[in-house]
């Protein structure tokens, strides 16, 4: 079932869950992504998708530990797929996940991100209550948005990436307020994040152009 949304200029759309037959259009969409994007978004130069990030991409999705939404809009001559996003529980963490999302690089600044990470959050895996990820330092439009979503704890690694957790279960405050400032630290916000493998994580989320509108009933 989809979640209706409206962006803030008006344009209606809806979130449809990614599904595995989508892999072969994630290879093409790649190519949409301009450099900036996918810096802004890895955390580091990506020039192709791999079959181990096309695995955590699609085929890791569950629907209950890896949730993926595909948001597309409405527009007077046609439905696109604009942003996808995804909340994925860690496996040595049952109370803790991961939040990534990419927005088309022509629907950025329009507010489909904040919609596409309400959404994640509200159908989040169950017994989450906090997530735990990385932003660019120089990225400090994800940060606001993600201190809508609750408390935000945020440490300087000192490597241009800062560690965010967000407890999703307290009060967010005033959404107007500033975004706390990081903390110096030596150290990772916690053990979870210093595992190299999480680079490959890290490539879960794309802009999915090619994707075709979802048939009611699928």
């Amino acid at each position: 079932m989809a979640d209706t949304v409206i962006l803030k200029d008006g344009t209606p759309g809806w979130a449809w869950p990614l599904l595995p037959t989508h892999r072969e259009s994630l290879v093409k969409a790649f190519d949409e992504l301009s450099p900036e994007s996918r810096r802004l978004r890895f955390l580091t130069p990506v020039e192709r998708l791999s079959d181990a990030m096309l695995d955590q991409l699609v085929d890791d999705v569950d629907g209950v530990n890896h949730i993926a939404l595909v948001l597309f809009v409405e527009t007077r001559t046609e439905v696109l797929p604009i942003a996808i996003g995804r909340i994925v529980r860690y496996p040595e963490l049952a109370d803790a996940a991961d939040l990534a999302f990419t927005v088309r690089d022509d629907w950025q600044g329009r507010g489909a991100a904040s919609e596409l990470l309400r959404l994640l959050v509200q159908h989040r895996p169950e017994g989450v209550t906090r997530v735990l990820t990385e932003v660019a330092m120089d990225n400090p439009a994800s940060l606001a948005m993600l201190r809508h979503l609750g408390h935000l704890r945020v440490t300087d690694t000192g490597a241009g990436v800062l560690d965010v957790e967000i407890d999703l279960e307290a009060a967010t405050g005033d959404p107007a307020g500033e975004v706390p400032q990081p903390v110096a630290s030596n150290t990772r916000l916690h053990p979870v994040l210093a595992k190299p493998e999480r680079h490959s994580l890290r490539t879960r989320d794309h802009v999915c152009t090619w994707l075709h509108q979802p048939e009611v009933g699928d």
